[in-house]
């Protein structure tokens, strides 16, 4: 059975291909949609025979170079990715290190939220991302983007309450990335540096499990001083990202300064 889901998974994703989406010049007109066989397998680095028979289920098991390369030539997003892999009874290569680049509707959607902040994190904690009431209410996020150095290496910078919880909420996320990415300079880069901090090195020692969802926190403002806000966290899996959102509660004094505040 895995077989035949295998080929029916590679079918399908071949099917739903336009030769436009792939950098392909479509000549003349086509029986069926979608791709043709050879141009997967040309896409792929691999023989038209050796793709038939894995769209046929009558192919050797794939290993993780043709899985990756047959991801790639099919576009798939790393969900589908994970998924090809799991047909294949195979443990999927790690990725070489987190995506950096905002998705162009994400980012559309930090600029239609005008009574909220809004910041992207990537996968190690750094701020690629982020709307002009988040900035107001965070501070300069151009000379240091990255939130876990922000919270363990220059707690000046630190502007929230709740510190403590958002040190293991960090850490957990960050345990997660090492595990996913490996190889990635940045990150080992990174984890280097934090490890100058204690406090981090006793967190990252137990192990923490924490989850992005909603909490309520305080936000000291240098002029306006303690804002009360919100903070929710919108996970992005294909780019293993998250947008927080950070909004006042509606009628309360803070709600009124959002709507100011970038301008000021």
């Amino acid at each position: 059975m895995p077989k035949e889901e295998l080929a029916r998974f590679l079918k399908d994703r071949r099917a739903g291909l336009r030769p436009a989406d792939v950098g392909l010049i479509a000549a003349g007109r086509r029986r069926t949609p979608g791709l043709r066989r050879e141009e997967v397998a040309d896409l792929a680095a691999m023989s038209v025979d050796y793709y038939a028979r894995l769209e046929q289920a009558r192919g050797p098991n794939p290993s993780p170079r043709i899985l990756d390369a047959l991801a790639d030539a099919l576009k798939l997003p790393e969900a589908e990715r994970r998924h090809l892999f799991r047909l294949a009874d195979t443990v999927p290569t790690p990725p070489p290190g987190p995506p950096g680049q905002v998705r162009p509707h994400v980012a559309d959607l930090l600029k239609r939220l005008p009574g909220a902040g809004a910041v992207v994190t990537d996968a190690t904690y750094r701020i690629i991302a982020w709307n002009p009431l988040a900035e107001a209410l965070l501070g300069d996020l151009r000379s240091e983007p990255n939130l876990a150095r922000r919270r363990f290496l220059h707690p000046d910078l630190q502007r929230t309450s709740h510190a403590e919880e958002f040190g293991e909420i960090a850490v957990a996320r960050l345990r997660g990335s090492a595990a996913r990415y490996p190889g990635d300079p940045r990150l080992t880069s990174l984890l280097a540096d934090l490890r100058a901090s204690e406090e981090f090195v006793s967190i990252w020692n137990t192990n923490p499990v924490r989850t992005p969802g909603h909490r309520s926190k305080t936000v000291e403002h240098p002029v306006f001083g303690p804002l009360r806000v919100n903070c929710d966290v919108l996970v992005v899996p294909d780019d293993d990202q998250q947008v927080v959102f950070i909004t006042a509660d509606p009628g309360t004094a803070t709600a009124r300064l959002f709507r100011r505040l970038p301008g000021l």
